[in-house]
C-alpha cells in the first residue's frame, strides 16, 4: 500500500509539473483552451499515464497536437515512463486511448487497458515526426506580409525556403530589431511548407524554450529524445538566437544540431537581433556554420512601409473609421518598430469602441500621448514660423509684426496653435518669440484656432498639412 501511495504521488506531482510546462510552451489562450481541462486518470502507475478530457473533440485534438510532448513532459520527471494514454472521461470504454511508447519498449511489455495503441517508430529506422502547427499563427502568412525595399530580400529568401524539393540554401538567418517581421516571416515558411509537403514536419521554437528542454532533458538523463525529436522534423525553426549568448552547454547541442541539419540538406531558419558575426557570447565555429547559408537583414520601415502596413493592418477591423490624417500621424510619428505601429492602431481603434467615440486626430493625440511625445522628435518655434510664412506665402518677419489684417493675423494664430501644441514652449515663451506679445494673446490665438477647426473647414486643412509637415 505504500508503495502504491508512492506511486500516486510521484505521479501527480509530475502531471502537476508537465501542466506547468505546458502552460508556458503553448501559451496561456491555447493552454486554457485545450490543455487546462485535461485531469489525470490514474496516477497509480509510474510506467503507464493515463490523461482523460471532457469531449471527444478535445481528445482527438489533443492526440493530435499534443500526444508525444505529453510523453516527454512525463518523461522528464517520469524515467521509467512507458505510456501516455489519452481518453475521454465520459465515455472513456468507448474511447481508443493513444499510447506514445519509448522506442525500446516491447508489445508485450505495454499495460493492457488501452485498446489498440499507437507506437512511435523506432529512432533507430526513422525519426520522430512531430507536426506542431499548432504553434504557427495563422495571422502571419505570406499574404499578408507587406514587402518593400527594406525587407524584400528576408520575405523572397523566406518563400523561396517554403517551396518543396531540396532547399537552395540552408540555414537561412534572419536578423533585424524587435518587431520588424523576422517572427513573422517564420510562422509563414512553417505554414506554407506544411501546405506544400503535407506530409512534411516542422517545428518553430523560441532559444529560450530549446534551452529549457535541453536542460530538463540533461537532468533526466535522457537526451537522446530531445535530439530526437529536434532533428527528426524536416524543417526547424529557432528565434531570438541571442538569448542562448553565453550558454556553453546549450550552444554546443545547437552546434550539433545545426551540423545534422546542414549535413542532411534540411532546413533550418535561424532569427536573432544581429548579424551573425556581431552577436556577443557565441561561439565562433557556431557563428561560422550560421554565416555559411544565406542571411537577410530587415531594415526599419520607412514612411512609405509603414503607411502600407497601416493599410493592410486596418482591413482586419473592417467596422473601424480611421480618417487619412489620423492614418498619416501614426505613420510619420511612429517609426520604432512594426509592432509598435500595430499597436498603435489597435489602441486607438479600441478606446475608440470601447467609449463609443469618433476617431478624430485631437482623440487619437489624446489616447497616444506618451508614446507619440516618446518618439516625437523636437520641433522648434522657428521651424513652426518657416513652415506657416511659406504655406500661407508671407515673410517670417510678418507673422512677428503688429499687422492685424486677416491675411496675416490667421496665419499667426495658426504658428501660434502649432507652438502650443507641438513645442514644450510656456505661453509667455511662445509669446516673446511673436513679437513680444502677452501670453494671454496665445491664449486667444490657441483658443480661436481650435474653434475654426470644427467650422471652417480651410483653417482645419491648413493645420493639418503643417502638422504633416513638421510631424514628418
Amino acid at each position: 500500500m505504500a508503495r502504491l501511495a508512492d506511486s500516486d504521488d510521484a505521479v501527480a506531482k509530475a502531471w502537476a509539473r508537465v501542466r506547468t510546462n505546458l502552460r508556458h510552451s503553448a501559451g496561456q489562450r491555447l493552454f486554457d483552451q485545450w490543455l487546462k481541462p485535461a485531469t489525470l486518470i490514474d496516477g497509480s502507475d509510474t510506467e503507464s499515464v493515463r490523461i482523460g478530457l471532457p469531449s471527444a473533440f478535445m481528445t482527438t485534438w489533443v492526440k493530435s497536437h499534443y500526444a508525444d510532448r505529453l510523453f516527454y513532459e512525463f518523461r522528464a520527471f517520469l524515467p521509467n515512463l512507458r505510456s501516455v494514454s489519452i481518453e475521454t472521461v465520459s465515455e472513456a470504454k468507448a474511447t481508443r486511448a493513444l499510447t506514445v511508447e519509448t522506442p525500446a519498449a516491447s508489445p508485450a511489455a505495454q499495460p493492457a487497458p488501452a485498446p489498440a495503441p499507437v507506437a512511435m517508430p523506432d529512432s533507430a529506422k526513422a525519426p520522430i515526426k512531430t507536426v506542431e502547427r499548432a504553434n504557427f499563427d495563422s495571422r502571419f502568412t505570406f499574404d499578408r506580409f507587406v514587402v518593400d525595399a527594406s525587407n524584400r530580400v528576408a520575405f523572397n529568401a523566406a518563400r523561396a525556403l517554403a517551396e518543396p524539393g531540396r532547399p537552395r540554401f540552408s540555414p537561412l538567418y534572419l536578423h533585424s530589431g524587435t518587431g520588424q517581421g523576422k517572427t513573422h516571416l517564420m510562422h509563414a515558411i512553417g505554414q506554407a511548407f506544411l501546405d506544400a509537403c503535407p506530409d512534411a514536419t516542422a517545428l518553430y521554437m523560441p532559444a529560450e524554450r530549446f534551452m529549457f528542454e535541453f536542460v530538463q532533458a540533461l537532468r533526466a538523463r535522457d537526451t537522446h529524445a530531445f535530439k530526437a525529436r529536434l532533428r527528426g522534423v524536416d524543417l526547424l525553426m529557432i528565434d531570438d538566437l541571442q538569448f542562448i549568448s553565453g550558454k556553453d552547454s546549450t550552444q554546443e547541442e545547437f552546434f550539433h544540431t545545426v551540423n545534422e541539419f546542414m549535413g542532411a540538406g534540411k532546413r533550418l531558419v535561424i532569427a536573432a537581433d544581429r548579424s551573425p558575426m556581431t552577436l556577443d557570447g557565441i561561439e565562433p565555429r557556431l557563428l561560422s556554420r550560421l554565416g555559411s547559408g544565406l542571411v537577410a537583414d530587415i531594415k526599419a520601415p520607412e514612411l512609405e512601409l509603414r503607411r502600407a502596413i497601416l493599410t493592410a493592418k486596418l482591413s482586419d477591423v473592417p467596422d473601424a473609421e480611421v480618417p487619412g490624417d489620423v492614418m498619416e500621424l501614426l505613420a510619420a510619428r511612429i517609426t520604432g518598430s512594426v509592432r509598435e505601429l500595430e499597436g498603435a492602431l489597435n489602441r486607438v481603434v479600441a478606446y475608440a469602441q470601447l467609449n463609443g467615440e469618433a476617431i478624430t486626430m485631437d482623440f487619437a493625440v489624446g489616447v497616444l500621448g506618451d508614446q507619440l511625445r516618446g518618439s516625437q522628435r523636437r520641433i522648434t518655434i522657428d521651424e513652426i514660423q518657416k513652415a506657416v510664412s511659406t504655406h500661407f506665402d508671407l515673410k517670417t518677419i510678418d507673422l512677428l509684426s503688429a499687422r492685424r489684417a486677416v491675411a496675416v493675423a490667421r496665419p499667426r494664430q495658426i504658428a501660434m496653435y502649432l507652438a502650443k501644441r507641438l513645442t514644450t514652449r510656456s505661453l509667455p515663451e511662445i509669446g516673446r518669440k511673436f513679437g513680444n506679445r502677452d501670453h494671454s494673446t496665445v491664449i486667444h490665438a490657441v483658443r480661436r484656432i481650435e474653434e475654426l477647426r470644427g467650422t471652417d473647414r480651410d483653417v482645419d486643412s491648413a493645420v493639418n498639412a503643417l502638422l504633416r509637415q513638421l510631424e514628418r
